[in-house]
């Protein structure tokens, strides 16, 4: 089906025998046993095994048009059911959130701003993710840019339809104190500028949120409480009554953001179709990150034959074990065939729909996403990574140090090894807003009183 790789790109598989040590790594999974119970925790495995043959099955049969995709003036009248559909799914196309007009300028803005500040960029951001075993990020041709304030950036993010569809996303979301708001939040991101004819390795399969985080912190442990308590079904996606306070930074690492996105997103500054080194996605979010929460717990059969390897039932139990499956406390966590078989990641991890200039792409904070290996279209393929984020109260923290940073000519604290741009050439600052006062209240100056 169009959008699935016709051959898999040579991503690192994770074994046992390359994961990462620790005493503290068996002690998170007792916890969790002892909590839980064992017979929940099979009883899940069981039932998040059995439920993601008919998951892999609508993915790989239907491939890029299981992708939902919607116009910018819809997504405020979705019908209930429709909109279900898109949190099911948990990634979607919005289409013409901006004109193409104002986009092809903020490419060429942008551009222009690179251009005269390329000495001081100092190239690309530097992740650990998969460092040791792909060449990723070539430092010939750098393309994720150390750049967060640049003019087009702070527009994209200030714009009033950026904003107006951040908060509709955010919305979507609830807890039961109600002590978070919808509000956007603009979260200062990276921006990229990639040419074409460039294989690019470093972004395999991967859930951002922070990794190892999710089973050692109590209280992100918590966010699935009904998948170790054998009750997969009932886990709730959009529920950020426990989430909100999650530790997403408990282990240091560059690949870890400390504020909570409800949905990451590309918004499309140019162009970019299949094989044109877009985004893949693995459209399905309930059943997946279920499966994830479950499989340090259980050992493969001994066995090369495919059929036993995929029969859940005739994997093992297994606490003792220190590995959990592509979990590295620094990076994001990883996913491969070998580690998480059930999951078909060769089939069911599909390219997104064609991307114009002015549209934007959206996923859930739980999903599986990767960046195509191959660029082989005939122009820059450029995004600026701009999230939904709510008003939690970590976001709020973390939003008034972004600010405060920023106005002493600071990087962003989670890409602290990028330069300040309070010296470079076509800086705007504060003076580049749009959105009027909503513009200055989701870069936070409102928090500064």
């Amino acid at each position: 089906m169009p959008g699935k790789l016709l051959s898999w790109p040579d991503w690192p598989e994770f074994t046992a025998a390359k994961g990462e040590p620790g005493d503290d790594l068996v002690g998170y999974k007792k916890a969790i046993v002892d909590k839980y119970g064992k017979d929940n925790i099979v009883k899940s495995w069981l039932k998040v095994c059995k439920e993601l043959e008919s998951v892999t099955s609508r993915i790989a049969d239907q491939g890029t048009a299981v992708i939902p995709e919607i116009q910018f003036d819809e997504v405020f009248d979705l019908l209930p059911e429709k909109k279900q559909t898109l949190k099911d799914v948990g990634c979607f196309v919005v289409r013409n959130v901006f004109t193409r007009e104002e986009a092809d300028k903020w490419f060429t803005d942008l551009k222009e701003y690179v251009a005269a500040n390329r000495s001081q960029i100092g190239g690309m951001i530097t992740f650990v993710c998969m460092a040791d075993e792909s060449p990723g990020w070539p430092k010939e041709t750098p393309f994720i840019l150390n750049v967060y304030y640049s003019p087009t950036q702070i527009a994209a993010r200030s714009h009033p339809n950026q904003l107006k569809l951040s908060e509709e996303l955010n919305s979507w979301w609830h807890d039961q104190d109600g002590t978070y708001s919808p509000a956007p939040l603009s979260y200062a991101d990276a921006v990229r500028i990639r040419p074409p004819g460039i294989p690019f390795r470093g972004l395999g399969p991967h859930i951002d949120a922070g990794s190892l985080c999710r089973w050692a912190d109590p209280t992100y442990q918590s966010v699935y409480a009904a998948v170790f308590s054998g009750n997969p079904e009932a886990l709730d996606n959009y529920d950020l009554t426990a989430r909100k306070a999650a530790n997403q930074a408990m282990f240091a690492g560059g690949a870890h953001s400390r504020v909570f996105r409800s949905f990451q997103g590309w918004t499309a500054l140019t162009s970019a179709g299949l094989g044109e080194g877009s985004l893949m996605l693995y459209p399905n979010v309930k059943w997946t990150i279920a499966y994830l929460m479950l499989r340090p717990f259980f050992q493969p059969p001994d066995s090369d034959r495919e059929e036993d390897m995929m029969d859940a039932t005739k994997w093992t139990f297994d606490p003792d074990s220190p590995w959990f499956p592509g979990t590295f406390r620094s990076d994001s966590q990883l996913l491969s065939p070998t580690s998480h078989p059930h999951l078909r990641l060769r089939e069911c991890m599909v390219g997104i729909p064609r991307m114009e200039a002015g549209d934007t792409m959206w996923w859930h904070a739980d999903m599986c996403h990767a960046v195509e290996v191959e660029h082989n279209g005939d122009h820059d393929a450029s995004v600026a990574y701009i999230a939904a984020t709510p008003s939690t109260d970590e976001n709020k923290r973390y939003i008034k140090r972004q600010l405060e940073d920023f106005l002493n000519g600071l990087p962003p604290e989670d890409f602290r090894r990028g330069p300040g741009e309070r010296g470079f050439q076509l800086f705007l600052g504060e003076k580049g807003l749009l959105g009027g006062d909503a513009g200055r209240r989701a870069m936070g100056f409102d928090l500064l009183t």
